[in-house]
């Protein structure tokens, strides 16, 4: 039960400093949201055991970033929201190219770590390209279907907005991102988007209550 209880720490650290950031302001929401984005590029290729399954470690750093830009959107507006979604992009393009010039370099004699860095990184290209159009298709999806809520519902049933919006955008995220990204690399592909997106929905249970506290700190 570890990797479990641990999975639910971690969710609500995540929602915590989701909160924090947007106590901070607009752009320390922004800066979080391209934080969380580039988190999950690095760790998604670390596999665990969670509630019996296997899944990968990153799926609850998607989760805070949708959070982050739902806040961003309910908060501050669609034209902040949507210039995130692009620097974010730009973003991942800048780390997908430093990383792999990170292992051209030739190490020194005394070097032990790129061995290291090539298990971890050699895999980036791939990965941060599937990002990038999964990372597109579904964050712009989230960004038109939450103002859709939003307007629908007159700024109302924030906490159920978000919940929404979430859930239906991370499933298309997690399966285009699953075969464009993980196929060939993980193995039970089909096991990890079910149980991927299984851990997502936990994962936005635990962190969509803590959207109800945003109300109390704009206001403040």
């Amino acid at each position: 039960m570890f990797n479990e209880i641990l999975f639910m720490l971690h969710s609500i650290i995540i929602s915590l400093f989701a909160l924090g950031a947007f106590a901070l302001g607009p752009y320390a929401l922004a800066a979080f949201v391209c934080v969380q984005c580039l988190l999950a590029n690095l760790f998604v290729i670390k596999q665990i055991n969670l509630f019996g399954f296997n899944a990968t470690c990153s799926d609850v750093f998607t989760i805070g970033a949708v959070l982050g830009l739902n806040l961003l959107q309910e908060y501050y507006g669609r034209d902040i929201t949507r210039k995130t979604i692009w620097i974010n992009f730009f973003l991942l393009v800048f780390y997908a190219i430093v990383s792999q010039i990170h292992l051209l370099y030739t190490p020194s004699a005394y070097d032990f770590s790129q061995p290291l860095f090539t298990e971890l990184l050699i895999f980036m290209p791939r990965i941060v390209i599937a990002s990038f159009t999964v990372y597109l298709i579904s964050q712009m999806a989230d960004y038109a279907l939450y103002g859709f809520l939003k307007r629908t519902w007159k700024d109302k049933f924030l906490v159920i907005r978000n919940y929404t919006s979430i859930t239906i955008t991370q499933l298309f995220d997690t399966v285009l991102f699953s075969f464009l990204g993980l196929y060939g690399i993980i193995n039970h592909i089909w096991e990890v988007i079910t149980i991927s997106y299984s851990i997502k929905l936990v994962a936005i249970l635990v962190a969509t209550p803590f959207v109800g506290l945003s109300k109390l700190i704009f206001r403040k």
